[in-house]
């Protein structure tokens, strides 16, 4: 009894904590271990025994054009040879089509190019539109090329790295790369019959 009692404090306290700061956005997740030890995470837990206690508060922003930027996909699709519905739905799933988006790993603009590979893929504003656009398409294709066109996988290689990739023989083991090679083929397919 007392320990539900500490349990109920602690779960208490977390939420109090967790639900005052209006500007957290994020699931939160807790386990007690064998020692009785409470455990708290905002990150992805990397074992089951985490479960969610505070789901993520969605942010209200207004919605988005899906068709504000064809003009430079519909250009990136010509030059790199990418389905234009395909690198729509990579846009959607990566940015929700938000020019000034910034990952927690630093990935930038509607493709979420990584700094490392501006350089190579032409970017010098990851912001602009359609130098993220091309980048991002470039970089798609390349991804293409190096998997023998299997999209699956250029899609995984696209979010994981390619050499994760190539370690794993297939689509990496990773519930977030997994997920993403869902969400993007479900918009694609949605942005084919569009």
């Amino acid at each position: 009894m007392v320990r539900d009692h500490k349990y109920q404090v602690i779960l208490i306290a977390a939420l109090i904590l967790f639900t005052a700061a209006p500007s957290l956005y994020a699931d939160i997740y807790m386990y007690v271990d064998e020692d009785g030890i409470t455990c708290f995470t905002n990150l992805v837990p990397t074992t089951p025994k985490y479960q969610v206690i505070i789901k993520e508060r969605k942010r209200f922003t207004k919605s988005r054009s899906t068709n504000r930027y064809d003009k430079h996909i519909k250009e990136a699709s010509r030059m790199h040879g990418v389905s234009f519905p395909l690198l729509k739905a990579i846009m959607k799933v990566e940015s929700d089509f938000n020019p000034k988006a910034i990952s927690k790993r630093g990935a930038k603009g509607l493709m979420q190019i990584m700094p490392s590979n501006f350089k190579t893929l032409g970017i010098s504003d990851p912001f602009n539109p359609r130098e993220n656009i091309m980048g991002g398409a470039l970089y798609f294709r390349q991804m293409l090329n190096r998997f023998n066109g299997k999209v699956h996988l250029a899609l995984a290689a696209y979010n994981a790295g390619p050499d994760s990739v190539d370690r794993s023989g297939g689509i990496p083991p990773i519930r977030e790369t997994e997920n993403y090679v869902n969400k993007v083929m479900e918009y694609y397919k949605m942005f084919r019959k569009g």
